[in-house]
């Protein structure tokens, strides 16, 4: 277990304990697997987004409008998103250029999002969906407490279709208090 970064050693319990070391991760290993898009296309599923090969990717099934939700098994902090162009931007005209995020927006359709206002948005160039690029900020005082983001990417750069390559959240695991271990004091303080 010493080799993986952020585990510490076993609690009591035998199971082994998270801790934060302030470093950032690589969010993929805490997104529930029960993620899903709203109209992907066949063939090119969300899932692919985190493989990190971007000739995989994912693609809207009927406009250029497209929405991933993404579920974290854990509450996280997002300090940063990396969105990477699809097979390294062969197609430009199927780039994401507007892309809304919504933090723990469970049930967001094509009916209601446009009701509801973004956390942040991003407006992406080709400098940007470079896999070589750095990850674009979050306003990191509204990521502190992420169960969910919903992705919404609005507009594409004129194509009939969007199309994403890869995409990678950088953050940290809450540390949270497990009540349960609380021993209650027999001395009554």
């Amino acid at each position: 277990m010493e080799g993986i970064a952020g585990l510490g050693g076993m609690p009591p319990g035998g199971a082994p304990e998270e801790t934060d070391n302030g470093r950032l991760i690589d969010l993929s290993g805490k997104i529930d697997k029960s993620d899903f898009a709203r109209n992907e296309a066949p063939g090119c599923p969300m899932s692919n987004l985190f493989i990190g090969d971007s000739r995989l990717g994912c693609k809207s099934d009927a406009d250029e409008q497209l929405i991933l939700h993404i579920a974290f098994q854990e509450f996280v902090r997002v300090k940063s998103i990396k969105f990477v162009a699809f097979n390294n931007g062969v197609d430009p005209e199927s780039n994401p250029t507007t892309v809304k995020i919504y933090i723990n927006r469970e049930n967001l359709g094509f009916e209601d999002i446009d009701d509801v206002d973004p956390t942040q948005t991003f407006n992406l160039t080709p400098e940007d969906l470079r896999e070589s690029s750095e990850p674009l900020a979050t306003k990191f005082v509204k990521f502190q407490r992420v169960k969910s983001l919903t992705i919404y990417i609005e507009e594409n750069n004129g194509g009939e279709f969007t199309a994403l390559g890869s995409l990678r959240m950088m953050g940290r695991a809450v540390t949270t208090t497990n009540m349960n271990e609380f021993k209650k004091n027999p001395n009554g303080m």
